[in-house]
């Protein structure tokens, strides 16, 4: 018997164990995050470790971008179930990642190739690694008009750049007269010269005129390119081979050049006084100047000894009178063991490069940091890939920005060019839409005050949280042809959820009310039906999903009392009715007690049977009346007894 009782008990706490899980999974699937984790936290003190249980914990962190309890739970998933599905291995790492664990993301992802080696799910992993190419790859989203220059031939051009309504960019196309032009023998093609025309700008074109060749002074029969000119338009610097007055270069042992920078003064209409800059090194190479926004630092590219890979970027201070500082290399944020090159600087002091030493869709990317925006070494972040149109499977480089115009240039040796490299001119912009609504008293239809909104993107991640104003009003800002969710919540109001979808037209705005049911109107906590299987008195899983409401009300005002009546229909026996309703009444108290209420607070629990019909439903007429009408007498009344405030 003592047996059989403990195996009632046990069947009992199991269920109860069940119902719980399954309320919580009622509280994720409507993004209540923080209540889901409540309650499957519960399930896990008493005793619920399934991979269920804890996948959900770890995405309900997860979504809310807390990465050390993200990654707390993952954890204990992914360490306690081999055959996990690789969903959740992916967000663990990216958790660790987060949190700067990268040593341990990574020894993570080893020993996950190593358990699973003969496994399709390392494939899966593999596929995951895809996923972040895929998302650099993808246009989706980004606003950008992108398409070749009309300059661009069957040789090489790259390096576009605008200084007072003049464009300048490199060239290996016959500058001169003849056939005597001088092929450079690592491409077979012409030696680089700078180029300068007219430039104008219409809605979606640009048009490049009256091209000609820099002088002799600048251009000479070896590589010229990549210029850089100060704000006063009488400083340019650019790059070239290393030749000695006589026009003769220098080469090292082995026949290779290397290149220098040098800069040049306007004097009239003409570039002319070429200087070699002092920090040039004989046996390495630099080039690539850039300027910073108050040209009081230059930014260059060099192979020399000390660096961090291939080639690094460097800064040397400009202190005028021809003297320069020390080159400082721009540390390992910046620089990798591969390339890294072709510098640029905004008017915004946002720093872009090329490099395929960072995460790449393949060879050169462009990328832009704030390494220039921040005084703190600690606050520099990581160099964010521009991603496609501007990035692609080959040599992406050379970015320039006309910030005042929002249109720019990139080169690029991609296949559907002209030649070995063309110069791109793209106009950027982001689509932008704006979700805006009031948040309303669903009964009175009263705008309600400093109500929370959440948005929410198309995978349940919270985005960003907005205080309605005193009028309910509130606004996002999205991005167009996207899947949103908005929440709306109030202390004492049953949270109103809406989907909303962006169009792929700019500045449209999406109109989106929320109306908040309110639990207490008059005397009374007012929540959804709970239902009863036929005959029992026990709380379903969706009767606590409804109760937990009781719940948070209680919880918000810790002084409130409150009776229960459980009321039925007239179907039925009266004494049997009674005392049916009497038992769900005081299942219902239990289960509020369960949560955490204490009992003093429920003043009674009482089952009113079909003493208290609210309709015409009675014993004579119960045989007419509609299955709704029946509903209307099969209730629950949460009454608040005391003034609680």
């Amino acid at each position: 018997m003592k047996t059989k009782f403990i195996l009632i008990l046990l069947v009992l706490s199991n269920t109860m164990l069940f119902a719980q899980v399954k309320v919580a999974d009622n509280f994720f699937r409507d993004y209540a995050y923080i209540k889901a984790s409540e309650l499957y936290e519960a399930a896990v003190k008493k005793g619920d470790s399934s991979e269920h249980v804890l996948t959900r914990l770890g995405d309900c962190y997860y979504n809310n971008s807390n990465s050390e309890k993200a990654a707390l739970w993952y954890g204990k998933a992914v360490n306690k179930y081999n055959k996990i599905s690789p969903e959740y291995i992916y967000k663990y790492i990216q958790s660790l990642r987060s949190l700067g664990d990268y040593e341990g993301a990574n020894n993570w992802i080893t020993k996950f190739k190593e358990l699973q080696a003969s496994d399709k799910r390392a494939e899966d992993f593999e596929i995951m690694d895809l996923a972040k190419y895929q998302e650099l790859s993808s246009t989706e989203g980004k606003y950008v008009t992108f398409s070749p220059l009309g300059i661009n031939t069957e040789y090489s051009e790259f390096g576009g750049y605008i200084h007072e309504g003049t464009f300048y960019y490199s060239s290996t196309k016959v500058s001169g007269e003849g056939n005597n032009a001088k092929i450079y023998k690592w491409n077979e093609e012409p030696y680089l010269d700078i180029f300068e025309s007219t430039i104008t700008y219409d809605e979606d074109n640009v048009t490049i005129e009256n091209i000609k060749a820099l002088s002799e002074d600048i251009n000479t029969e070896f590589h010229e390119a990549s210029v850089a000119i100060t704000n006063d338009g009488k400083t340019m610097y650019f790059t070239r081979d290393n030749i000695n007055k006589r026009k003769k270069i220098s080469y090292d042992d082995e026949g290779t050049s290397y290149l220098k920078i040098y800069k040049a003064s306007k004097i009239g209409e003409k570039w002319d006084n070429v200087v070699e800059l002092p920090f040039n090194d004989k046996i390495h190479s630099t080039g690539h100047p850039a300027l910073s926004p108050d040209n009081k630092t230059l930014y260059f590219v060099s192979d020399r000894e000390g660096g961090l890979g291939s080639t690094d970027i460097y800064s040397v201070e400009i202190k005028g009178s021809g003297t320069y500082g020390e080159p400082i290399n721009l540390g390992n944020k910046i620089n990798t063991p591969g390339r890294d090159m072709f510098p640029f600087v905004a008017k915004d002091s946002t720093f872009y490069f090329s490099s395929d030493g960072h995460i790449s869709l393949g060879l050169l990317d462009i990328f832009k940091s704030n390494i220039l925006q921040v005084k703190d070494k600690d606050s520099i972040t990581a160099p964010e890939n521009l991603g496609a149109p501007f990035n692609s499977r080959f040599d992406d480089f050379a970015f320039f920005i006309d910030s005042d115009k929002d249109r720019g240039f990139l080169s690029s040796n991609r296949e559907e060019g002209s030649g070995s490299d063309d110069i791109y001119q793209f106009g950027s912009f982001q689509c932008k839409q704006v979700i805006k609504g009031i948040v309303k008293d669903k009964v009175s239809l009263v705008p309600i005050p400093e109500a929370k909104v959440k948005l929410l993107d198309e995978t349940g991640k919270e985005l960003e949280e907005v205080l309605a104003d005193e009028n309910g009003a509130f606004e996002f800002e999205v991005e167009c042809e996207k899947k949103y969710t908005i929440i709306g919540h109030k202390l004492d109001y049953r949270d109103d959820i809406q989907d909303v979808e962006t169009t792929n037209v700019p500045d449209e705005e999406q109109i989106q009310d929320l109306l908040l049911t309110p639990f207490i109107v008059n005397n009374e906590i007012v929540i959804n039906p709970i239902f009863f299987d036929y005959d029992k008195s026990n709380i379903r899983p969706d009767a606590a999903y409804e109760l937990e409401n009781i719940v948070t009300v209680m919880k918000n005002h810790p002084k409130m009392h409150i009776k229960i009546e459980s009321h039925t229909d007239s179907r039925g026996r009266d004494e049997y009715n009674m005392k049916l309703s009497d038992r769900r009444a005081k299942s219902t108290r239990d289960y509020i007690i369960s949560r955490g209420i204490t009992s003093n607070r429920i003043d009674s629990a009482i089952g009113y049977g079909e003493s208290q019909l609210v309709n015409r439903c009675d014993n004579e007429h119960r045989r007419i009346c509609s299955e709704e009408e029946h509903q209307e007498n099969r209730r629950s009344k949460f009454i608040i007894t005391n003034d609680y405030e």
